[in-house]
């Protein structure tokens, strides 16, 4: 284990920011899908820090047995997850010899990472997972494509055509759109829509929203 890089005024500061996109609190390792969820969602979004011994209302309260706990999270982390996924784990010793386990995971180059809970007897059944502002949100096959091409970096050529005309139509008089709406008022099929919508994002031209529920497509805002 490396030498703490943060010290107890350090880890109070950042504890104070919150929850957040890049920021989440576990209080004990006995859940630790929970834990390697956000780990991944980390690793496919922009990195992040997870904080272990930390409530949800802040209270710094730490590990008895840190030793222990990192040896879990370090277990199921190289299991489960997949391709296997960069980080750091540091502890900050707190006054009464508990410690929090830091773990810092910068934004992948090798996304999309996934979660394989059964990776001897079922290695086809993954998840992959995206951080939306405090939560780690299950990708669609959609966000999976768009990681990928995000990493692959080719430049992407799309034609406008007449299913495009209607889709920028519809952006142009409400706020988002829905792979399964597009479909629909396109009178294409879900395959074709989410293929064009996947296109139109890594070319720069639509942002996609994550959600639990229904991914949400708009406009690319100009900065």
């Amino acid at each position: 284990m490396n030498p703490s890089v943060m010290d107890y005024q350090a880890l109070k500061n950042l504890v104070r920011r919150g929850e957040g996109s890049s920021l989440e609190f576990k209080l004990k390792t006995n859940h630790p899908e929970k834990i390697i969820r956000g780990i991944v969602a980390f690793a496919n979004t922009y990195g992040g820090i997870m904080l272990i011994g930390v409530a949800d209302d802040k209270t710094i309260r730490g590990l008895k047995y840190a030793d222990e706990d990192e040896y879990l999270l370090v277990r199921a982390i190289n299991k489960y997850c997949f391709p296997r996924i960069s980080y750091t784990i540091d502890r900050v010793q707190l006054y009464d010899e508990r410690e929090v386990l830091v773990i810092r995971v910068p934004p992948s180059p090798t996304r999309p990472h996934y979660i394989i809970p059964d990776p001897e007897n079922d290695p086809d059944n993954k998840k992959a997972y995206v951080r939306v502002a405090d939560k780690s949100v299950q990708a669609s096959r959609e966000v999976r494509e768009i990681l990928k091409g995000q990493q692959a970096e080719r430049s992407i050529r799309f034609t406008y055509g007449d299913k495009e005309h209607k889709l920028m139509q519809h952006l142009g008089e409400h706020s988002s759109i829905t792979v399964d709406l597009f479909a629909s008022i396109a009178g294409i099929s879900r395959k074709i829509a989410s293929r064009t919508l996947v296109l139109l994002v890594l070319a720069h031209v639509l942002e996609i929203h994550p959600s639990d529920v229904m991914d949400k497509y708009t406009t690319r805002a100009v900065s």
